[in-house]
């Protein structure tokens, strides 16, 4: 690269490298003393290689941290002042809950945490951070993703949970093995919050069952993220999920009147902190959301620069499987017959016929063996991306992580995706 898109900054005591990459790769060096992404530690003079659009945070507690970044940047600049402390004390306050527990019951329960807050305020970055100071302490927490938008477990449109074993990549984030998820097939909860909450209630079970028989996970608590929509039945979801959780600590990021709102409604034993946003945290449009979306599945199906993934393509008839959906349109007052009750449309189970309109959605491997009602409260074996439909052959065709089908029950998600690496 050229001379002058080299840069070297020094940092002070609790400060804190913020950049944004332009539309070519960044690479980052730790020169000399200390310094952490979102609460991983850099290796000394190790290049890290960020990918283009990346927005990155390189945080240091020790004053004469030095770095180099070299590589096109929108943006570069040293801030003095960082919420870092803040979200030290509450993995401090969550250690010191762990350990009391410990003492003094004979099948502890770690902490279980509730992040919340409007969209862009940096949810998803202090569950990260939390997951991965609680990793570096020898806690395995369980992060749960109730983000159906831009869900950093599994792809947009599901609700899931894993439990974290080792800190987070710098670059590609936290392991996605064995996750628990949940199929929702919407990037919003408005789509369809009864079946949304029926999801977050069924994850919330199942995860109380699983822990009981593990003592680390039990221990180590849960980190959970949520959705940007705090308002009306935003609200709604946000109590319900507390509830569902049983969480005893509520993180409320940059909003006075959430925060006002909850402390009159939860329940006195759960603790409530109101925590400003970061000053690095920006404002994402509708295209950056999407692009964002989109990056996700495909590292879904493919993986990274450091872990890349073979999906296969394949031929699968029309008769091999069945389609189906969640959700059916609601019929009019004047469609239903004098005394029958009005049929709860939203988690009603559809077949679909197999059509063009198919291409380029996601469909997810249901765990159920039957097309009906139990497919709702079932986990997923995964999703493939259909790419093609043939309606003269009866088949369509698919990109799977797998080299067989684990289910021949998919379920439809609205969320689509054009796969440009498929060669034809």
């Amino acid at each position: 690269m050229a001379s002058e898109e080299v840069k070297e900054f020094t940092l002070g005591e609790d400060s804190e490298l913020r950049f944004a990459a332009g539309d070519e790769d960044v690479c980052l060096e730790l020169i000399s003393g200390y310094a952490e992404v979102f609460g991983t530690e850099l290796m000394l003079n190790k290049k890290y290689t960020f990918p283009a659009r990346s927005r990155v945070a390189v945080f240091t507690w020790k004053s004469g941290t030095k770095l180099e970044l070299v590589g096109p940047t929108t943006s570069a600049y040293v801030a003095d002042s960082t919420p870092m402390v803040t979200y030290l004390n509450i993995h401090a306050a969550m250690e010191e809950a762990r350990q009391k527990k410990e003492q003094s019951l004979h099948k502890p329960a770690g902490p279980r945490l509730l992040l919340v807050g409007p969209t862009d305020v940096g949810k998803s970055t202090v569950s990260r951070i939390l997951c991965n100071y609680s990793v570096r302490r020898g806690r395995t927490p369980i992060f749960v993703e109730l983000d159906v938008g831009q869900n950093s477990i599994s792809v947009p449109g599901t609700v899931a949970a894993v439990l974290v074993h080792k800190t987070a990549d710098v670059i590609d984030g936290f392991e996605r093995n064995l996750p628990i998820v949940y199929h929702f097939g919407h990037t919003s909860p408005g789509k369809n919050l009864t079946l949304y909450s029926t999801l977050f209630k069924q994850l919330a079970h199942t995860i109380n069952s699983q822990i009981q028989h593990h003592d680390d996970a039990r221990i180590g608590g849960m980190i959970i993220n949520t959705c940007g929509w705090v308002d009306g039945p935003g609200y709604k979801c946000i109590v319900q999920a507390a509830s569902a959780f049983e969480v005893d600590v509520v993180i409320v990021l940059d909003h006075e009147r959430l925060y006002s709102d909850l402390s009159k409604e939860l329940p006195e034993f759960v603790r409530l902190t109101h925590v400003p946003k970061s000053g690095g945290v920006e404002q994402r449009n509708a295209r950056v959301r999407s692009q964002m979306r989109g990056e996700n599945i495909h590292r879904y199906f493919y993986g990274t620069r450091t872990t890349n993934l073979f999906p296969f393509t394949f031929d699968i008839s029309f008769n091999a499987v069945t389609l189906c959906k969640i959700g059916a349109e609601q019929l009019p007052d004047s469609c239903i017959p004098f005394g029958m009750e009005v049929e709860n449309h939203e988690e009603k189970v559809v077949i679909m016929e197999p059509s063009i309109e198919v291409k380029h959605h996601l469909f997810a491997f249901s765990q159920s063996t039957r097309a009906d009602e139990s497919i709702i409260t079932s986990p997923v074996f995964g999703y493939c991306l259909v790419t093609d439909v043939d309606m003269e052959t009866q088949s369509m065709t698919i990109l799977c992580p797998q080299d067989k089908i684990p289910s021949k029950i998919l379920v439809f998600s609205e969320v689509t995706h054009l796969d440009d690496q498929i060669k034809r």
